[in-house]
């Protein structure tokens, strides 16, 4: 598995929703990654410190940029 890889999957890689076979590239990603490694720690960090953030928080105008930007990464993958 590449770096690039690794970041396109972290959020099911922490979410626990990687199938298995992909679980263990990821992992075997990590043993030689102090990158990745490191990224990976810092997005554990992240999640925890921000929780969980109800939908009905966030104003609709950042909620339609926010899906327009994810939906242009993931197009030009």
């Amino acid at each position: 598995m590449s770096c690039q890889e690794l970041v396109e999957v972290v959020t099911d890689y922490l979410e626990g929703r990687l199938p298995d076979a992909t679980r263990e590239r990821l992992e075997e990603h990590l043993a030689a990654c102090d990158g990745c490694t490191a990224y990976i720690e810092q997005m554990r960090l992240t999640l925890l410190a921000l929780g969980k953030i109800p939908e009905e928080t966030i104003p609709p105008a950042a909620r339609d940029e926010l899906i327009a930007v994810f939906r242009e990464l993931r197009a030009s993958a």
